[in-house]
């Protein structure tokens, strides 16, 4: 079975006058979701055991620590792919642009997993699973979260629909 895990950036520090929307840090706050997930992805009856996983990253600085700080060295992790086409700073990222990026990296064999931000990661799952993760309920990705999907073995992504395999949110 092959896997595709979404997962939304930690909390970030808020906006401030000189320091642009990519270059935002993680908070305190982040930090501690990532050690958080970081359990789990190391965890080869949690979140570990839905990889290994090719993990794309948004080029954002937050999705970059939050990779680096949840998933790096862990046995979750294949490789890596850095993928500016994530980050909406730019442009609104579409499903469509999601699952380009996805195809684009995908082997066919290889688990994925994306880190990004919201509203994207949250209008991807709900557009690509056969039912909306009780974490959505309030319309909103949880802050550090991972949703997994059921990826068919073989053939290229065909956007959905997907079965909801599990669910990752830290308690805070």
């Amino acid at each position: 079975m092959r896997y595709l895990t979404v997962i939304r950036h930690a909390k970030a520090v808020p906006g401030a006058a000189g320091l642009s929307d990519f270059e935002r840090s993680l908070a305190p706050r982040g930090q501690r979701q990532c050690r958080w997930l970081r359990e789990r992805a190391a965890d080869p009856a949690a979140l570990g055991a839905f990889g290994p996983a090719r993990v794309l990253v948004s080029s954002a600085r937050r999705t970059r620590e939050t990779f680096a700080g949840a998933l790096e060295g862990t046995p979750f992790v294949l490789d890596t792919v850095l993928e500016p086409a994530l980050y909406n700073g730019h442009h609104d990222v579409s499903t469509a642009d999601v699952l380009a990026a996805l195809r684009e990296a995908d082997d066919g064999v290889s688990s994925l997993a994306v880190v990004g931000h919201n509203p994207t990661v949250y209008e991807f799952v709900v557009a690509v699973a056969t039912t909306t993760p009780a974490a959505l309920a309030q319309g909103r990705y949880p802050l550090a979260g991972a949703i997994v999907l059921a990826l068919p073995n073989s053939g290229s992504l065909r956007g959905g629909p997907y079965d909801l395999v599990a669910t990752f949110a830290p308690p805070d």
